[in-house]
């Protein structure tokens, strides 16, 4: 099936543009070129290149001043002049340069800010770029990227991929304490169950703690339960279906509620923060809890200050009732990199961004030198400290875009920046390795209906399914909170997922 070839490909603002403010003029803006995109390919091949704007995300960093931006400078021949969006009321700001067509000459975007600027006609068509200048491109970004950059059979955007598809989160859990109970690691949930109502007898802590996020996918996928955080969608029975449509749902949110019942998960469920948790397990307070890989170092300096003798455990994901195992994978497109429709250095823009993707300057953009900021090492890299971390920290800012198939080989040298976290990382990716689930929209391009609905109805989810399973709120009513969420835009969501997945497999 095409959707599951795509899987198998990838594996190996709140802003309110108007078309009149966003490029339904004909007007160009000041200093914008009316030249149709390759018009300047007859141009003087002496001419100076101009200097090209991008508008970036937010980060701590100054990349006008940081030494990735002068690499590429050097490499590549252009001068950039590096903006970036505020910390805080980004959409709004994003909002006003773009009702004020300022003259960017690239943008990086996320999935919600694309899909408005896009279906506002501020965008700017790529196909005719990339036919004249983007070879590179072309060449190490997929077709399954690529579909997830259009808007009516048309490219808008640069597809950058993160560094594949992967897991990020395990259960882990005190391997000292469960040596001493003389108990085995649990390997399906009425095991899990067994050993959490032991350690809170014996032990008198909290089993499990957790906190404000109800899907924990570790354990929800042991009832067929195939989502997470953030993947909202399955293909099932030639179809889309959301999660709150699934009766799995139902079924993981009854065993929840009875682990908070019988006080095997934490009691402050419903308020402990992310750091709370941290702090919990490590001063002893909690036997296991969900961690991300990159979280490895904190947890284990915070351990070996309070317990130096206390061992992690990190627990193989668990069988489901059909006796196999699965966990929750992430990946697909992370930015995509626009030109507006003004801008005005349209080919220089595209001769640029594709000489990023040139193999060896990709690879410096990524991790830098090797010899100087990294190193190969049994055909693996890894970074040199501290060089690395003072030099080359914000490589990935910079990125626009990356090579699918060695980004993801280059950007394990973060990950071993750190003996722990690179334990935590290679340990959640052989578990997972053959068993991970995606988000059947994972390579879909942004949807409007979707775009404009999923954080108001993903916040009611969350907000609902805690009150289920702290008992605040009866599950019975579950049919009165799914007519809420299909009549506040849920509907409209399925509908254009369907019609997406319709349209994709032809």
């Amino acid at each position: 099936m095409k959707h599951k070839k795509m899987w198998a490909a990838m594996t190996t603002m709140a802003i309110a543009v108007s078309v009149t403010a966003c490029g339904g003029s004909t007007a160009p803006a000041p200093g914008a070129t009316t030249e149709k995109p390759g018009d300047s390919q007859t141009a003087d091949p002496n001419k100076p290149k101009p200097q090209l704007r991008q508008l970036m995300q937010y980060n701590r960093f100054d990349p006008n001043t940081d030494i990735v931006g002068k690499y590429l400078k050097e490499k590549t021949g252009y001068d950039v002049k590096y903006d970036m969006l505020p910390v805080e009321n980004a959409e709004e700001k994003l909002n006003l340069l773009m009702a004020n067509k300022e003259p960017y000459d690239f943008m990086k975007l996320n999935a919600n800010q694309f899909s408005k600027l896009s279906t506002a006609g501020a965008l700017e068509p790529m196909d005719e770029l990339l036919a004249k200048y983007g070879k590179n491109l072309k060449e190490v970004i997929g077709e399954a990227a690529w579909n997830g950059a259009k808007l009516n059979g048309k490219i808008y955007a640069i597809p950058e991929g993160g560094a594949g598809v992967s897991t990020g989160t395990a259960l882990v859990y005190r391997q000292d304490w469960l040596d001493e109970l003389g108990l085995k690691p649990p390997t399906n949930r009425d095991e899990l169950y067994a050993v959490l109502k032991t350690v809170k007898e014996k032990k008198n802590v909290t089993p499990m703690t957790g906190g404000k996020d109800p899907f924990q996918a570790e354990i929800a996928s042991t009832f067929g339960w195939q989502y997470g955080p953030t993947t909202y969608w399955k293909e099932a029975g030639g179809k889309i279906i959301h999660y709150v449509e699934d009766p799995a749902t139902k079924e993981y949110l009854a065993f929840m509620k009875k682990l908070y019942t019988e006080g095997l998960i934490d009691a402050e469920w419903a308020i402990n923060q992310s750091n709370k948790l941290l702090e919990k397990f490590t001063s002893g307070k909690a036997f296991m809890y969900r961690a991300g890989w990159y979280d490895a170092a904190n947890i284990h300096a915070a351990l070996t200050k309070n317990f130096p003798d206390g061992k992690v455990g990190i627990l193989p994901y668990m069988k489901g009732n059909d006796g196999k195992p699965s966990q929750v994978g992430t990946g697909g497109i992370t930015w995509f990199i626009a030109i507006p429709k003004w801008a005005p250095n349209k080919d220089e823009a595209m001769k640029y961004l594709d000489l990023k993707l040139d193999k060896e300057i990709f690879k410096g953009n990524a991790i830098g030198t090797e010899g100087v900021h990294h190193e190969v090492k049994d055909g693996k890299y890894y970074p040199i400290l501290p060089k690395f971390n003072d030099e080359w920290n914000f490589g990935s800012d910079y990125l626009t875009g990356t090579d699918e198939k060695n980004y993801p080989i280059y950007w394990q040298a973060r990950v071993r920046k750190n003996e722990f976290v690179q334990k935590y990382y290679e340990t959640y990716q052989e578990n997972a390795k053959g068993i991970m689930y995606s988000d059947a929209l994972m390579l879909a391009p942004p949807i409007p209906d979707i775009s404009k609905n999923l954080q108001k109805l993903q916040k009611l989810a969350e907000d609902t399914f805690i009150k289920y399973i702290t008992g605040a709120e009866p599950l019975d009513h579950y049919d009165q909170f799914l007519a809420q969420w299909k009549s506040e835009g849920g509907t409209d969501m399925i509908k254009a997922a369907n019609e997406w997945y319709k349209s994709s497999a032809k």
